[in-house]
């Protein structure tokens, strides 16, 4: 994730676009999103986030301020990939491909505890912030709610120029599962969350490969804790997962032999691969998952947060 973050750096580092602050947060009217109820008996693990559509001024469904109906639409993406549900394009019939059992809520209430869309909309036009440089901090400048109670998602209004070429980046959870000493994570006073490019956020019939939403479902995985397919880039500091074969390379949508002499997995969601092409989380991966959800303070708080409650 590393490389990925700082191929990402370079190419924003040339383009101004940040301008707006972290206390102000303006919350949209919206319908509510109707995902189910959480229910303690079940064996799911639900998760509340908040997607802050960062905007430039424009009227709702136009440009970077995306329509409710495909912020709706991520979100039954990112839960069709999550829950490996038959019909979609998360699906699959690989034998080690699992259902990771974890659902994404639309937060239902604010920080405050009012009723609440999920979405809240930030007009970039109307606020000056300090220019930080491209980080997290940045855009938390736009809006920060406390991470043990939301999954913070900042949509991000890159100009188009960058489609295909900027797509997103996360903030890995420190645990103390394997591979950690290989790994850089949030330093004090750095916000968690995940940001996505704009073109990039749902479905869309743009020109690019990651065109059906499965960029936030990699970030996800990464903010959950899992790595990409080839960790760190050698054949015994990989990703940990026993059931992804070994790579010493990122993984693209080409298929080639890995260290061990079985193919690489190109339609694992943590990889490069085009969003056409992946559809699998493995069932080391989603153990990772479930390790940092019970684990890990902050992640461990968001089961039980009150944005889950109607």
């Amino acid at each position: 994730m590393e490389n990925f973050k700082n191929i990402i750096y370079q190419q924003l580092a040339i383009v101004v676009i940040m301008s707006l602050s972290l206390l102000i947060s303006s919350c949209s009217n919206d319908d509510n999103h109707n995902a189910p109820n959480p229910d303690p008996k079940d064996d799911i693990f639900y998760l509340p986030v908040v997607v802050h559509i960062i905007h430039n001024g424009k009227p709702v469904g136009e440009g970077t301020n995306l329509s409710i109906e495909r912020i709706k639409r991520q979100i039954e993406i990112l839960n069709e990939d999550y829950r490996k549900k038959e019909g979609t394009r998360g699906y699959n019939n690989h034998p080690d491909g699992g259902d990771a059992k974890i659902e994404f809520v639309l937060a239902k209430r604010d920080p405050e505890g009012k009723p609440f869309n999920g979405i809240n909309r930030i007009d970039s036009t109307k606020v000056i912030i300090p220019e930080l440089g491209y980080n997290q901090n940045h855009y938390a400048q736009y809006a920060y709610w406390d991470p043990e109670d939301y999954i913070n998602i900042w949509t991000t209004p890159l100009p188009e120029t960058l489609e295909c070429q900027a797509l997103g980046v996360a903030t890995l959870p420190e645990t103390d599962l394997p591979g950690r000493e290989h790994l850089s994570f949030p330093q004090p006073g750095d916000a968690e969350g995940i940001l996505i490019n704009w073109m990039h956020f749902g479905e869309s019939d743009i020109a690019c490969y990651a065109r059906f939403g499965r960029t936030l479902t990699h970030e996800m995985g990464h903010y959950l804790g899992v790595l990409h397919t080839w960790g760190v880039g050698d054949c015994e500091n990989n990703d940990y997962c026993d059931d992804t074969p070994a790579v010493d390379k990122p993984v693209y949508n080409t298929a080639f032999i890995g260290c061990e002499g079985e193919p690489a997995m190109i339609n694992n969601f943590m990889t490069w691969s085009h969003d056409e092409t992946m559809n699998m989380f493995t069932n080391d991966q989603i153990a990772r998952m479930h390790y940092v959800l019970e684990h890990h303070k902050g992640r461990k708080a968001l089961l039980s947060s009150h944005a889950l409650k109607p």
